[in-house]
């Protein structure tokens, strides 16, 4: 493919963050054109090819995959549907920019793999997070090895009420796979195994707990409730996991929580020479000079183009120069083996070994 050349990219999934997707895709004019939409709800989708001026609306997602004139698909759709669909798009020799998770479970996840190897295509995790100035910051002393062994780290994200579209596909273990684990903790797990430098990770211990969504307490603002639906997810989890070189990362993530938060994500990293974190768009670097504790001060730029431009250039430019993108499907396989491995330790109260067999 020409680098002078528009990757043209296909929507499936026309909601919130397919409209995401889409205006941001907008903002690379030079780069990229959103041809074609789709969604289960046709009105929906209808309504965002008028908004944003897109020439082809689909009626189903099959339609769309087969158009030879889309280079790539955007697939934004509850999380059952993200294998099915993505195995196709890559069968049909389409280059994917998949919502997190990567998959549904671990045996969804190995089927994306293989269809990503056999096809060669670009498949892209779009973790946004990893994209923010700060964690690029934090990144660059990582891989100058400021802060030495990096042995511990400490991530998560307390919503003191903030559980999505009770009763929708959000909160139905067979629609989303599960609760603020599958949905935000995916986002931490991603960021701080980048942060971290990818250590291969060996073992987990997690428990799951949900204490509000079945009282309907905790409810948020994203999404329309559907008080006839079910809420079988948990709105809180914890968890260990163990690296194989020795070093441990925990996790904690809440959809609805009762404790003192401002709801913001943390990244806590601890290594021999130094440390750092952050807090929403604050960060400190940290270490210790002649016998006394000291800090650096850092915040993301006014300016700043934001994580998600940065993410949608990066796909593009994988596919252009058919190399691997940063959040390949190795890191969705890694980030679905210790999903699944935490809701498997709190059902049986036991620590898992992870099966690295694709």
């Amino acid at each position: 493919m020409m680098k002078s050349e528009k990757i043209r990219i296909g929507v499936i999934g026309a909601g919130n963050i397919g409209r995401v997707h889409i205006e941001t895709f907008q903002k690379l004019p030079q780069d990229a054109v959103v041809t074609a939409v789709t969604d289960t709800y046709l009105p929906l989708a209808q309504q965002r090819a008028v908004e944003y001026n897109i020439p082809h609306c689909y009626e189903t997602a099959e339609q769309l995959i087969s158009d030879p004139e889309i280079d790539a698909i955007v697939i934004g759709v509850p999380n059952k549907w993200h294998a099915p669909l993505a195995v196709q798009a890559l069968k049909a020799g389409k280059h994917v920019l998949l919502e997190k998770p990567m998959a549904i479970d671990v045996p969804s996840a190995r089927e994306i793999v293989n269809a990503q190897r056999e096809s060669g295509r670009v498949l892209m995790i779009p973790h946004q997070m990893r994209w923010e100035w700060l964690p690029l910051q934090l990144k660059q002393q990582v891989d100058k090895g400021s802060f030495g062994r990096i042995y511990n780290a400490k991530v998560g994200w307390f919503r003191r009420k903030g559980i999505p579209g009770w009763g929708t596909w959000f909160t139905q273990s067979e629609e989303s796979g599960g609760g603020p684990l599958i949905d935000i903790g995916v986002h931490m797990l991603d960021l701080a195994f980048f942060l971290m430098g990818n250590p291969k990770p060996v073992s987990v211990y997690g428990s799951t707990y949900a204490e509000f969504g079945p009282k309907k307490r905790g409810i948020g603002t994203w999404g329309t409730p559907n008080w006839n639906g079910r809420f079988d997810v948990e709105d809180l989890a914890t968890a260990l996991i163990k690296m194989e070189d020795g070093s441990t990362l925990s996790l904690e993530v809440s959809w609805a929580v009762h404790m003192d938060t401002d709801s913001q994500h943390f990244i806590h990293l601890m290594g021999s020479e130094g440390g750092a974190s952050i807090r929403g768009n604050q960060g400190k670097l940290l270490t210790e000079t002649f016998e006394r504790a000291a800090e650096v001060s850092l915040a993301t730029p006014d300016k700043d183009e934001g994580g998600r431009i940065r993410l949608s250039r990066h796909f593009i430019e994988c596919i252009r120069e058919g190399k691997q993108p940063d959040t390949s499907v190795m890191t969705g396989f890694t980030n679905n083996l210790i999903l699944d491995a935490i809701y498997e330790s709190s059902r049986t109260g036991h620590e898992v070994i992870l099966d690295w067999t694709v």
